[in-house]
């Protein structure tokens, strides 16, 4: 989400498309022929220790989306942000909805006209990139509290050039602990795209890996239309907790609706 402010970007006519209409139901059937998918679990969580500024970030964070769902977690740190961030998904009666209050959220924590200015006199700056370089190694500098240890790597530009601005995220925190497709692709990939292209005039696409949790983040690049990106055809993680209570409710009509339709 991906992120604190510095982590969101481009999702051309996203309103207008499928997702819009979208609307949570009741499911039983498996998202994939193959049912839910099992991910690297087994391999050792990459640890990042915060620092006060981290601390200061994630409360800051949790802050503006706890007003914006209009409810808080007892638990105290990450651990409650993830439980009010699951509480946003299941909130929202469609998935625009979810995307809407996450961008509201990001923009909610910048002050009056910076991403104003920034767009326009900022963005412009050498075809893009100039700007596409300062987000990268922004996010990557603030965004570890929320996703984990990551670096700015170079990315392929539509013009055939290559440029420092990419973040690749080793081991995303925030999908390991959700432990959700529809939590990933709602209140983070979906609405940090938007947030850049729109707020900030910066191109993103976001590709999180759901097999080992990665995630590469390619500023200056335009992201499919949602109906085209293959993020939104991934089955629901085995781990994922709502699916797990769907399959246990499967012969029950009151099954919970899975946040990912």
């Amino acid at each position: 989400m991906k992120a604190l402010g510095i982590t969101v970007g481009g999702l051309p006519n996203l309103y207008s498309t499928g997702i819009r209409n979208r609307r949570l139901s009741v499911s039983f059937a498996s998202t994939s022929p193959s049912g839910p998918k099992t991910v690297g679990v087994t391999a050792p969580k990459i640890e990042y220790k915060p620092g006060v500024l981290d601390n200061l970030f994630l409360n800051l964070f949790r802050n503006k989306l706890v007003q914006e769902v209009g409810w808080d977690s007892k638990k105290p740190g990450y651990d409650g942000l993830i439980e009010v961030a699951n509480r946003l998904m299941m909130k929202g009666t469609t998935n625009s909805h979810t995307i809407e209050a996450t961008v509201r959220i990001l923009r909610s924590l910048f002050p009056p006209f910076l991403l104003e200015l920034y767009k326009l006199l900022i963005a412009p700056l050498g075809g893009g990139k100039v700007a596409a370089v300062m987000v990268a190694r922004v996010t990557a500098l603030t965004c570890q509290w929320l996703m984990g240890p990551c670096k700015v790597n170079s990315v392929d530009l539509p013009d055939g050039t290559s440029c420092n601005s990419g973040v690749y995220v080793e081991r995303c925190k925030y999908l390991e602990e959700s432990k959700c497709v529809g939590i990933c692709i709602n209140t983070c990939k979906f609405p940090t795209q938007t947030f850049f292209k729109d707020h900030m005039g910066v191109p993103l696409l976001m590709e999180p890996n759901f097999a080992d949790y990665s995630c590469q983040f390619r500023f200056g690049v335009l992201p499919p239309l949602p109906e085209d990106d293959a993020v939104v055809k991934e089955p629901c993680l085995e781990a994922c907790p709502i699916a797990s209570q769907r399959r246990m409710a499967a012969k029950n009509i009151g099954a919970i609706a899975c946040p990912k339709t």
